[in-house]
């Protein structure tokens, strides 16, 4: 009996530090505009939420755009605009994250780098159909809803999820995807 339990230690110590890893690189997202603003971690930098009226537009409703302040200096940079819902992370690199939903049926993920004007890392439906295999590009295509959500960045890995349904997949697909900033590799596999 005791073997076993010294067993059973054993094995679970290792699972138990890859559950707390796992918990620990997942990036706690914020929901704009209602969060209004999020600090880095650091507090060297803030995103905010400006609103935007459109008047004289054939689109109607509130359109906002998220803007980059430095907080010691108060400049300021904008680093896009979004109707809707906007989810933001900050990365462990001076990178923000942001998922854009931009209807009720797709949504993309963006990469931004604080410390540059460069523009953003952007995976959305277009650009996955042209990256993922050949095999996987069917669920993509011909899914009438397909979301790209971004999850975390760890060193030059981020890691995002890709999900939808609809003619294709009518119970659904989803895969873990991993896409290197630096190679511009990309991997995905389905969840199980």
């Amino acid at each position: 009996m005791q073997e076993h339990m010294r067993l059973f230690r054993l094995m679970l110590f290792p699972v138990l530090f890859v559950a707390v890893a796992v918990h620990m690189y997942a990036a706690p997202f914020s929901l704009f505009p209602k969060a209004g603003h999020l600090a880095s971690p650091d507090g060297r930098f803030e995103v905010r939420d400006v609103d935007l009226r459109e008047s004289g537009s054939e689109f109607s409703g509130l359109f906002h755009s998220l803007w980059l302040v430095e907080t010691a200096t108060g400049r300021s940079r904008k680093l896009c605009e979004y109707v809707g819902v906007a989810a933001v992370a900050w990365s462990e690199k001076d990178s923000l994250m942001v998922t854009q939903y931009l209807s009720k049926k797709t949504s993309r993920a963006l990469i931004f780098a604080t410390t540059s004007t460069q523009e953003p890392v952007v995976l959305d439906v277009p650009t996955l159909i042209r990256m993922v295999p050949v095999g996987l590009r069917p669920a993509l295509r011909e899914n009438d809803h397909a979301f790209v959500e971004a999850s975390r960045l760890v060193g030059e890995i981020f890691y995002f999820q890709v999900w939808g349904y609809g003619q294709h997949d009518r119970n659904g697909f989803h895969w873990n995807c991993e896409y290197g900033l630096g190679a511009g590799n990309l991997n995905c596999e389905a969840k199980k």
